[in-house]
């Protein structure tokens, strides 16, 4: 049985990844993991292949144990990984609770990790992993410092993971887009906090960084940036210093009464 597994398939980028991933006639079923089931099962309804709904909150250890069982009594081969949950929280280390901050470690990095150690031994030569990463990794963010902390994390555990599957055939890309137009907006508290963006700007549509993407998991690319305002920020943070960044950023934002 050829599958597709995609974590956070609820929402945003992770249910665009599935509606684009199901144009591959090639897959025997989609397995969609999230919390929130009657979302999953609304999504199943759009979708061309047979869907199997895994209902789990990854902030849970049950949850990796109830995936690898269900992995060892099905043994399928995973085509796509995708690696989708996560969440960030805005503000400084004063106005995010320690447990909030836990929280965005253990879904953005150890959540993503676990998954990805748990399916690598049911893929095989062609098969892709593709981990969400941001726009966030290229610099540190101030009043972002623990999400982008994450997702830089992300981003090096990728790029060497890609190396070593590559003797394996196996392709590895983290995905670093800017601000794209989902949900994600809905959990980042930054009506509640001191500074915060004075524009979420420029902001791009899942769909376009999802088929870029595909694109470049098809390249086999270890990154996959969409986006020119995204690449200038990639490109200028290998040239200019992180501290001047830093400022640029913080002048980018607003103090909230």
């Amino acid at each position: 049985m050829n599958i597709a597994i995609i974590t956070g398939a609820s929402s945003g980028i992770g249910r665009e990844f599935a509606l684009q991933i199901d144009k591959n006639n090639s897959l025997d079923e989609i397995w969609l993991v999230a919390r929130r089931r009657e979302r999953l099962e609304a999504l199943s309804k759009e979708l061309r292949a047979k869907v199997r709904i895994v209902s789990l909150d990854l902030l849970k250890p049950e949850s990796f144990t109830d995936l690898e069982g269900l992995l060892k009594a099905e043994s399928p081969q995973i085509s796509y990984l995708v690696n989708a949950s996560g969440f960030g929280a805005m503000g400084d280390w004063r106005e995010i609770s320690n447990e909030v901050q836990m929280q965005m470690i253990d879904l953005n990095v150890k959540a993503l990790v676990s998954i990805t150690n748990i399916c690598i031994p049911y893929m095989k030569k062609g098969s892709s992993i593709i981990e969400m990463g941001s726009a966030s990794v290229f610099n540190p963010l101030p009043y972002f410092n623990v999400y982008a902390s994450t997702k830089s994390f992300v981003r090096h555990y990728t790029r060497a993971l890609h190396e070593e599957l590559k003797p394996d055939g196996i392709n590895v890309t983290v995905v670093c887009p800017g601000w794209v137009r989902t949900e994600f907006f809905d959990h980042t508290n930054d009506d509640n906090v001191r500074y915060s963006p004075k524009k979420y700007s420029p902001m791009v549509e899942a769909t376009d960084v999802v088929r870029r993407a595909l694109r470049d998991v098809k390249k086999n690319k270890a990154l996959s940036i969409y986006g020119a305002f995204t690449k200038m920020q990639h490109i200028l943070a290998k040239i200019l210093p992180h501290s001047l960044i830093m400022r640029i950023w913080k002048g980018m934002l607003k103090e909230n009464e």
